[in-house]
Parts: C-alpha cells; structure tokens; sequence
C-alpha cells in the first residue's frame, strides 16, 4: 500500500498475468472471459507470475493452414503454440512466459465425441496442452508423454476441471 494524498492506495501486484483471447471461428460459442479466467488459473498452478498469452480460436481450415505454414505438414491438427520469448535470455521458468496458442474448436467439437466429454471441456483440455508447451514441456518422447499427461491431468484439477477420460492422445489430439 501507498499514499497518495492522504489516501491509501492498493499496490499493483508483482506478478503480471495478460491474456487475450481472439475468436475467429463460428463453430462453437466460447466465453472469453472464461477462457482467460482458465489461463490465469492454468499459470497459477504452473507458478507462473509473469506472462502474456494470446489464444486464438480457430476452424479446422484455419488451423491447417497454420500448420502447413509453420509446422511443414499437412491438414489440420489440435493446438499449435508458439513461444514468443524463445530465444531469450534464460530457461523458460527465468523470463516472462511470452506466447500464443492456436486452439482448432472445430477438432475439440469432433474429439470431444471421440473420448467422451464436452467440446467446452476438450478446448479447455488443449489451452492446458499449449501452456505446458510455453513452460517447457515437451510430448515427444514416450517418457516426455507421460510427464505431459500427468501434469496436465494435475492443471485441470487446478483449474476445477475435470481430468482428460484418456491417458493419450487420442486421434491426432495433443
């Protein structure tokens, strides 16, 4: 707390948590606010007190397109996430978590039906998914897997949200 002409005035805290979220699919109503209450959740329970996050949403055409273009491969895919403070000074834990994370709605609608849940809640599954990828973890080992998959299942109970109904990805999900 501070003064300011005889007032007290509440200090900013030192941790910085911003998150934007841009809608740019038709497919399915989302909540922004939900969705950046989720985020900063999500980076609570990760620690994290410093970060600025975008997540788009977008269509299975969209995504696709994002995917070719960096990525190099073909159609589709759940969530990409690309780590804006890559090349930073320190590990990914030292600097601000700097990053966006493009969610295909349009994938979460047809998994969700796959393993057994809401769409709602598979999207709120991949944005956990592309967190984790911003503070450094990784899925592409067997091992790095499982690591992934437990701590995921520990963010969304974090968050109030119930855990993934699989221990893998299903499909071409994360």
């Amino acid at each position: 707390m501070s003064q300011l002409r005889g007032r007290v005035v509440p200090q900013l805290p030192s941790s910085t948590l911003v998150v934007d979220v841009s809608d740019r699919q038709k497919l399915m109503r989302v909540s922004a606010r939900g969705l950046e209450r989720l985020v900063r959740r999500a980076l609570v329970a990760e620690g994290i007190e410093e970060a600025e996050i975008g997540v788009i949403l977008v269509d299975d055409r969209r995504i696709a397109a994002v995917h070719r273009r960096w990525l190099g491969k073909p159609g589709p895919t759940d969530v990409i996430t690309f780590d804006l403070a890559a090349g930073t000074a320190g590990p990914p834990r030292a600097r601000v978590l700097t990053g966006d994370i493009v969610v295909s709605t349009e994938t979460a609608r047809r998994m969700a039906r796959a393993v057994g849940w809401t769409p709602r809640q598979e999207l709120a599954y991949y944005i956990v998914h592309g967190l984790l990828h911003l503070t450094g973890y990784n899925d592409h080992t067997p091992a790095e897997c499982r690591q992934m998959r437990a701590r995921e299942r520990a963010v969304m109970k974090a968050c109030g949200l119930p855990v993934p109904p699989r221990t893998r990805a299903a499909g071409n999900g994360p």
